[in-house]
């Protein structure tokens, strides 16, 4: 199964964390990015998200003189990385607590890594221009898995008690703890209770596949061969049983329908779903969650204009329009919406969906509003969170969820650790 070992990891020596680390690249604005330069011309933004016409280049170039000046360097012993994340969400104080480590790279159809949803050709190959100039993982895949007897959360927790090695509060609160573990005997017992364990992608799709095609390249050019550290890729693990994880909904968008009519659009929809009124989308939301609770399929629609709830009938056996897909691809809010609603009334594709030509994703519920006030989009649906065992299930009967079907928060923070493989 699963092989996962300690690294050396490249950190930063010296400086302020707080003004060196930065979020997910593909969550940044352009005025976002230059103010964490402005805060600090090391801040890892400059690698992980370079701009300009050469910025592949010149972000190998930024980190070849980083390393040469000793802004960054690796660590002497492999070491696994204890990553805590304490946050608030939904009104509640949580904490999560995984580790960093490298796990070897393998095809989806074995198995061992399985992933949960479709990705974006476009953001592959990015990743794949900035690895050939850096050899590196910036940040981490966000990964869980099963830990039925506790063995593998026991052992990192009890290597986590002591003062952290690294601390940093971002701008949403989150504080993001790191203890750097190099103890062999640890490090031997992680690879030992990783070797009958799966794992399951979280968030970081498309940095994975694009981890799997760098190393086919180097070995197809003979730049590596199998067991080279380019076979293998950071991850963050996380216990699928850990309270304080935490998936929000990504809300759809649509846009640019022709002749689009709310209203004809709801008595298309009654044959499948229970149409609800309500108040607002403050109220629907509420709604919304008692559904949740209820294991009721159900989303809000707004048009400007007015607000329903959507509630899928119990008659409707969604395997009829989802054939050959398993009860739990059938089960999945995004599944049933993307088939009844935007597939068969709207006429909106899977490759559509995947260029999102009529169809964009927000985790905020206010700029979906938003979107549809200013006109810039004809509705909006605003979604449930997918469950975590829904990913599991998904994943194990070897499918994927359409794109952008979670949203893992907090997000893993960029710069506390990374890894050099060349």
């Amino acid at each position: 199964m699963a092989t996962v070992k300690g690294f050396k990891g490249m950190r930063f020596r010296n400086g302020d964390m707080n003004t060196l680390v930065c979020p997910p690249y593909d969550i940044i604005s352009d005025e976002q990015r230059k103010a964490f330069i402005e805060k600090n011309e090391h801040n890892i933004i400059r690698l992980e998200l370079p701009v300009g016409e050469n910025r592949y280049k010149d972000a190998g170039e930024t980190l070849k003189n980083w390393l040469d000046e000793g802004v960054l360097a690796q660590d002497e012993k492999d070491t696994i990385y204890v990553y805590e994340m304490e946050f608030t969400a939904n009104g509640e104080r949580k904490a999560v607590k995984g580790f960093v480590s490298l796990v070897k790279l393998e095809e989806f159809s074995k198995g061992i890594v399985l992933p949960h949803e479709e990705t974006l050709s476009k953001a592959k190959t990015d990743r794949f221009n900035l690895m050939s100039e850096t050899y590196c993982n910036f940040s981490q895949i966000y990964s869980l898995y099963m830990d039925e007897d506790g063995k593998a959360y026991s052992l990192i927790d009890g290597c986590s008690q002591g003062r952290p090695d690294m601390e940093v509060t971002d701008s949403d609160g989150t504080i993001h703890r790191m203890w750097c573990v190099s103890d062999e005997g640890v490090l031997s017992q992680v690879t030992k209770i990783f070797e009958d364990k799966k794992l399951y992608i979280a968030d970081g799709h498309h940095r994975y596949e694009t981890g799997l095609n760098f190393h086919k390249h180097l070995v197809a050019e003979g730049k590596a061969v199998e067991g080279d550290l380019s076979g293998y890729i950071a991850m963050m693990l996380v216990n699928m049983e850990n309270e304080g994880l935490v998936v929000f909904p990504t809300h759809r968008i649509v846009r640019d329908l022709e002749n689009f009519d709310a209203d004809k659009l709801i008595e298309r929809s009654e044959e499948y779903f229970e149409i609800e009124d309500a108040t607002d989308v403050k109220t629907a939301e509420e709604i919304l969650t008692k559904k949740y609770n209820d294991g009721k399929k159900a989303y809000a629609l707004y048009d400007g204009k007015k607000t329903v709830v959507m509630t899928l009938r119990d008659s409707v056996d969604m395997s009829q329009f989802l054939e050959g897909m398993s009860e739990a691809y059938c089960g999945l809010d995004v599944s049933i919406l993307h088939s009844l609603v935007l597939e068969r009334i709207f006429g909106i594709d899977k490759e559509n969906m995947a260029n999102q030509k009529n169809l964009t994703y927000t985790k905020i519920v206010a700029e979906a509003v938003e979107a549809v006030d200013s006109k810039k989009a004809d509705c909006a649906f605003i979604l449930n969170p997918t469950r975590v065992s829904e990913i599991r299930d998904v994943a194990l009967a070897g499918e994927k969820m359409p794109q952008k079907s979670t949203y893992f928060f907090p997000k893993l923070i960029t710069g506390l650790v990374m890894n050099k493989f060349m």
